[in-house]
């Protein structure tokens, strides 16, 4: 009895590793360097863009393990709508600001995938979502773009056993 009682309230294994990964990608997203010297806006919209640009990196490379992806977005998810309570958004607004970064999480997944490796697009792609338009210099915009394609393909060389097992290793 005891052993089933803890098997139904100890994550699974595949969820302890969505977590840890989650996280990392919380730790890397926040890195002061996107928003003291490229110009990304240190608010709930900047941040949320951030983590969701550190969530493509890892789902991207682990399309194999869908059951971690699928876990990783839903700790990402449980996040938000945590956030959004506590900064005092009533229980029928929750639902429809997660619903509206829902939308806004899979566009971006989508916009970062048809990037692919073409820093132009990825200039674009970021200004559009990450600086959401707002006036920034060019250097800021390249440089984050570096960043991503870095990340990137640094993270597609990482086995995809390990990023699913949240050991994940973010380039500077």
């Amino acid at each position: 009895m005891i052993v089933s009682l803890k098997r139904l309230f100890t994550p699974s294994s595949t969820t302890q590793q969505a977590h840890q990964a989650y996280v990392q990608i919380v730790a890397q997203s926040r890195q002061p360097v996107f928003y003291q010297q490229w110009q990304v806006e240190d608010s709930i919209d900047g941040r949320f863009d951030m983590i969701v640009l550190h969530l493509f990196f890892v789902i991207s490379c682990c399309q194999e393990s869908p059951e971690f992806c699928r876990q990783l977005s839903e700790t990402f998810f449980a996040d938000m709508d945590r956030s959004l309570r506590e900064m005092g958004v009533g229980d029928t607004g929750v639902g429809h600001r997660v619903k509206n970064m829902a939308q806004a999480f899979y566009g971006r997944l989508k916009a970062y995938e048809n990037a692919g490796a073409d820093a132009e697009k990825w200039q674009e792609a970021l200004k559009r979502n990450v600086l959401r338009e707002k006036p920034v210099s060019d250097e800021s915009i390249a440089a984050l773009a570096e960043y991503a394609l870095k990340n990137r393909q640094l993270l597609q060389a990482q086995p995809a056993a390990a990023l699913s097992q949240g050991k994940i290793a973010f380039s500077h």
